[in-house]
């Protein structure tokens, strides 16, 4: 259960019943939208991403305003990048061809360009792959399969600006990549309490969390690597988010699917999820949203009553982001374990990566309709 507390100009206190929140900063209020393909141009009018930029909006929108100060921006280049990551740049699946690494790889890249996030890329056809391709059918009207199909795959790739874009690149680390925060996260609630921030744990858990891909998977990219600025190092290119405004999302219990909708409830994004458990099933019917806040804190109410505040951090109990909802106690939520989501329970909320959940919080409207089915 969960309780929120909002700083703004002067201190309001959302009650909820035994967890507390508190945000050092309030997600702007999207109202305008984007398109994606405004988002950031070259000379060329090339892919908003193959002219060397990731995660950067342009426009003055409250939606791009609020992105670009959520995520990071990533500059990249394709200069040396190794034989297999030129091979996972170029491949192209063919009918009943096995879904090996480098095709899954390119597979979960073009799905999470069309805004159906995968989780983790890691380059195995699993479990949110298959989810985030079905999520994409569903959204272009296609047959709904549980394998990958001709009809899908041509509807994946016929937007040759986001087809042509690399999936692997290269980047080279700065100070600010190298030098973050790190700590070991106790599992001890007294302890963690006592932590300046719940921070990463290490670096590579930092920057496979920039990059969004799975933390085993960059250091199989990048086997020699040390980690230091000015090094050049192999990373998943993550394109950028979706733009739109979302005025409704459903929590989809047995898919463990978040899907997102535009004003004309047209599907335009999907994010794995966690809902709810057995032990604490997530609540059901229709709810909005009312509060949205980045960076939270959380309060632990132990059994006897007594509290605990552990501090914000992207391996805070919910991550990096916190979308209360009208519904007491709930929301949506991010993760400090994104390889888990879906794999895991959650305490009757809503949980997504931390980079989903930042994305989602750009964009979806105050107010917004919450619905569980």
């Amino acid at each position: 259960m969960y309780q929120l507390t909002r700083i703004s100009k002067a201190l309001a206190v959302v009650s909820l019943s035994s967890l507390l929140f508190m945000g050092q900063s309030i997600a702007a209020e999207t109202t305008d939208s984007v398109s994606s393909s405004n988002s950031v141009k070259s000379p060329a009018e090339v892919s908003p991403v193959t002219n060397g930029v990731s995660q950067k909006l342009t426009g003055d929108s409250k939606a791009a305003t609020s992105l670009n100060k959520l995520l990071p921006t990533i500059k990249y280049t394709t200069e040396n990048l190794s034989d297999n990551a030129k091979k996972i740049n170029n491949v192209t699946w063919t009918v009943d061809a096995d879904i090996d690494r480098n095709i899954g790889t390119k597979l979960q890249a073009l799905l999470n360009w069309h805004h159906n996030g995968v989780g983790p890329v890691d380059g195995y056809w699993g479990k949110n792959t298959r989810k985030a391709m079905q999520a994409f059918q569903r959204a272009n009207g296609l047959d709904i399969t549980d394998t990958l199909n001709a009809e899908t795959w041509q509807a994946l790739t016929k937007n040759e600006k986001l087809t042509t874009q690399p999936v692997l690149v290269s980047y080279q680390l700065t100070e600010a990549d190298v030098n973050v925060k790190t700590t070991t996260i106790p599992a001890d609630s007294v302890a963690k309490s006592k932590l300046e921030g719940m921070y990463y744990e290490s670096l590579t858990e930092a920057l496979a969390e920039k990059f969004h891909i799975s933390e085993k998977y960059l250091k199989s990219l990048n086997p020699d690597a040390s980690f230091t600025a000015g090094e050049i190092i192999t990373v998943y290119n993550p394109g950028n988010p979706n733009t739109k405004p979302v005025h409704r999302v459903v929590a989809d219990k047995a898919t463990e699917t978040l899907y997102a909708y535009d004003e004309n409830n047209n599907l335009i994004a999907s994010y794995p999820t966690t809902v709810g458990s057995t032990a604490t099933p997530s609540p059901t019917g229709t709810h909005t949203v009312k509060v949205k806040v980045h960076e939270p804190n959380y309060t632990y109410t132990a059994n006897d009553g007594s509290k605990l505040i552990i501090p914000p951090g992207p391996n805070n109990p919910v991550g990096s982001v916190w979308i209360g909802l009208s519904k007491p106690t709930y929301g949506i939520h991010g993760s400090p374990d994104p390889a888990r989501i879906s794999r895991q329970a959650s305490a009757g909320c809503v949980r997504l990566t931390n980079w989903d959940a930042l994305s989602l919080l750009g964009v979806i409207k105050n107010g917004a309709t919450v619905e569980f089915s």
